[in-house]
């Protein structure tokens, strides 16, 4: 979805200046986060490093874009969307500079599909889910995140080159269906790949993932199985 130096001066200024207030917002959330419980740090990075992985798989799309996945929904259910919008903004900033992977000039839209769209979706579906099973809303709020950014992404270049013939929805549809080929598998695969990740992180920084009210601590009758199960097991040696 990284689109490259191709929009319209205005449609650039635009999206510059819609996604500064989520931007400067998530900078502030995140350095709270830091000052108040510097231990989530490597959780943080870890979020980033995610992102910045995926979304700097790229695979050629529709003219002046890309397809790839986007790492956004792990950071929105651990850290909530704002964080995202700051990280995510560093992450497309460095692919711009490093990797040629999306414009400078455009760097406002690409923020607002990836880093405010994406995770405010994704973050949405992680509510309403994960009553039903944190594995099941981990995976639809990783894929659905990814899925917006790309349906955002389709409305901002519709926006700036409306169909001669369809005008703006028919521009939509016809990026919409380009990316649609490409995006629903990685989506898929997105979702696995982040469960698979989420559940790594919930063995190795249970601690931290209660204090985040990502996961809630176990009730006294889990604690009163499990050291049931590992007194069976000690008297079983």
């Amino acid at each position: 979805m990284h689109i490259q130096d191709i929009l319209p001066p205005m449609h650039a200024i635009g999206w510059a200046v819609a996604s500064a207030p989520f931007v400067i917002h998530g900078a502030r959330a995140v350095t709270r986060e830091v000052r108040e419980n510097p231990e989530s740090r490597l959780l943080l990075g870890a979020a980033g490093a995610f992102t910045f992985v995926l979304s700097a798989i790229k695979l050629p799309s529709v003219s002046g874009s890309s397809s790839h996945p986007t790492g956004t929904g792990l950071g929105a259910v651990l850290f909530k969307p704002p964080v995202m919008a700051f990280l995510a903004s560093v992450v497309l900033l460095f692919q711009a500079l490093l990797l040629a992977h999306g414009g400078l000039t455009s760097l406002g839209a690409n923020i607002f599909s990836m880093g405010i769209a994406g995770p405010w979706i994704g973050y949405a579906a992680w509510r309403l889910l994960r009553g039903v099973g944190t594995s099941v809303a981990v995976f639809f709020a990783a894929a659905l995140a990814d899925l917006a950014t790309y349906v955002v992404t389709s409305f901002q270049l519709a926006l700036a080159f409306p169909d001669t013939a369809g005008g703006l929805g028919g521009a939509f549809v016809k990026f919409a269906s380009i990316f649609a080929i490409t995006q629903i598998p990685l989506a898929i695969v997105e979702g696995l790949l982040t469960v698979l990740i989420f559940r790594v992180i919930r063995d190795v920084a249970r601690p931290e993932l209660i204090r985040l009210g990502v996961i809630s601590a176990a009730s006294p009758a889990e604690q009163s199985a499990t050291q049931q199960s590992a007194s069976t097991t000690e008297a079983l040696r």
